[in-house]
């Protein structure tokens, strides 16, 4: 499978991230950096998700993934660890034409994420259309070395 490189305008955007650990807290690390707005859906959040909800960055929706919580957003993230669940909510979001990135599934996914290196002003993105992430990873450090 072939992804079309882009570089996306999220700020204000709605971005759901299903799931609450540590995939997901980097996640909304990055969407929050990128300025676009959070709705977490999980039954439990990492410590650092819940500082994050309690200081109101993100919007946090304590339950059981339900495809009626994808109302409205512009990209989905799915960071749990059930193979199941990631499959219906990719589905869900697919038919609901929302792009969707599942976290372990490039297959599954509409878009995927680049290994991305940012400094002095230049970004650079690695991807290995989600076939060898740590390779895109290893990548993007050996470039670092050179900027």
């Amino acid at each position: 499978m072939r992804f079309y490189p882009v570089n996306l305008n999220i700020k204000g955007k709605l971005c759901i991230v299903i799931g609450g650990g540590k995939v997901a807290e980097r996640k909304v690390k990055n969407i929050l950096f990128y300025g676009g707005k959070v709705k977490v859906i999980s039954p439990e959040l990492t410590p650092m998700l819940a500082e994050m909800s309690g200081q109101k960055k993100i919007n946090y929706i304590k339950c059981k993934y339900q495809s009626r919580l994808l109302k409205g957003a512009y990209l989905v993230f799915v960071a749990t660890s059930g193979r199941k669940i990631n499959s219906k909510i990719a589905g869900d979001a697919v038919k609901s034409d929302i792009m969707v990135n599942v976290c372990d599934s490039a297959k599954k996914s509409t878009f995927v994420l680049p290994a991305v290196l940012r400094q002095k002003g230049v970004t650079i993105a690695v991807s290995t259309d989600g076939l060898s992430p740590r390779k895109a990873v290893r990548i993007r450090d050996k470039l670092k070395e050179l900027i």
